[in-house]
C-alpha cells in the first residue's frame, strides 16, 4: 500500500514539475542553447529529487567517473537512467535511434541539445553524418553516451550488443567506460508501482581505444552486466 501511494504521488508531482522544465527547454532551443541545457539538467535533477524524497530510492555510484571526453556504454533497464544522464555528466551527447528524432516538437529539441541520431539502415552516408556530429560534441568537451544493447531490457537479461557500438568505438577513437545499472529492479515496467531501495551504478574499468572488435564487445558486455550476476 505504501508503495502504491508513493508511486501515485511521484507520478502526480514529477510530471507536473516536468512541465516547467520541458517547456523552458523547448522554447529556449530557438534563442538560448545554454538556457535549454540548464533546463534539461534541471529536469534530470528534479527526477533525482523525486526518486529520493517521494519514492524512497537512493542512488549510489560505485567507481570513478573520469572528467574527460569518453564513450560511456551504459546498461538500460528503465526510463530512470535516460533522464538521469544530464545530472551524472556534463551536457552528455546521447546516441539514440533516429526514429525518436521524427517525433514532432521532441525531435528538433533533441537535435538542438546535441543528441546524436543513429540510423541503423542508413548506410555509409548516415554513418558519416553520425560520426561528424559525434566529433563535434567531442571537440566541445562533451562525453558521448550510448546504450549498447540498443533498447531497454528486463533485469537479468543479457542481450548481445548492437553492431553499431563497435563501429562507433572504432571511428570516434575514444576510451570506453562501461557502466552497469540495476534500476529495473525498482522501476515498474508494467505495474506502475515503484519499490523503495537503492539504484546502483557500477562504473567499470576504463577500456583503452583501439582494441579489437571481439575484445571490446566482450569486455563491455561483461561490465555492463556486472550487477546481473
Amino acid at each position: 500500500m505504501i508503495a502504491l501511494i508513493r508511486s501515485a504521488l511521484y507520478i502526480a508531482i514529477f510530471y507536473t514539475g516536468s512541465v516547467f522544465f520541458v517547456a523552458i527547454a523547448f522554447f529556449a532551443q530557438w534563442f538560448s542553447i545554454p538556457l535549454m541545457q540548464w533546463a534539461v539538467r534541471g529536469w534530470s535533477r528534479w527526477q533525482y529529487a523525486c526518486y529520493r524524497r517521494i519514492l524512497g530510492i537512493t542512488i549510489k555510484i560505485e567507481g570513478h567517473l573520469p572528467h574527460k571526453p569518453v564513450l560511456y556504454a551504459i546498461k538500460h533497464e528503465s526510463m530512470f537512467e535516460t533522464i538521469d544522464m544530464p545530472r551524472m555528466f556534463n551536457k552528455p551527447a546521447v546516441v539514440t535511434k533516429k526514429e525518436l528524432f521524427d517525433i514532432p516538437f521532441w525531435g528538433p529539441a533533441a537535435r538542438a541539445y546535441g543528441m546524436i541520431p543513429v540510423d541503423r539502415n542508413g548506410g555509409a552516408s548516415a554513418l558519416r553524418a553520425m560520426l561528424g556530429l559525434a566529433k563535434k560534441m567531442i571537440a566541445d568537451g562533451r562525453p558521448i553516451v550510448i546504450f549498447p544493447e540498443g533498447t531497454r531490457v528486463a533485469p537479468g537479461s543479457r542481450p548481445p550488443l548492437q553492431s553499431g557500438f563497435a563501429g562507433l568505438y572504432k571511428l570516434i577513437n575514444l576510451p570506453v567506460v562501461p557502466i552497469a545499472v540495476n534500476s529495473g529492479t525498482l522501476s515498474p515496467r508494467k505495474t506502475g508501482i515503484w519499490k523503495s531501495g537503492t539504484i546502483t551504478y557500477k562504473v567499470g574499468e576504463e577500456l583503452p581505444k583501439g582494441l579489437p572488435r571481439a575484445e571490446i564487445e566482450a569486455r563491455v558486455h561483461a561490465a555492463i552486466n556486472a550487477l546481473n550476476a
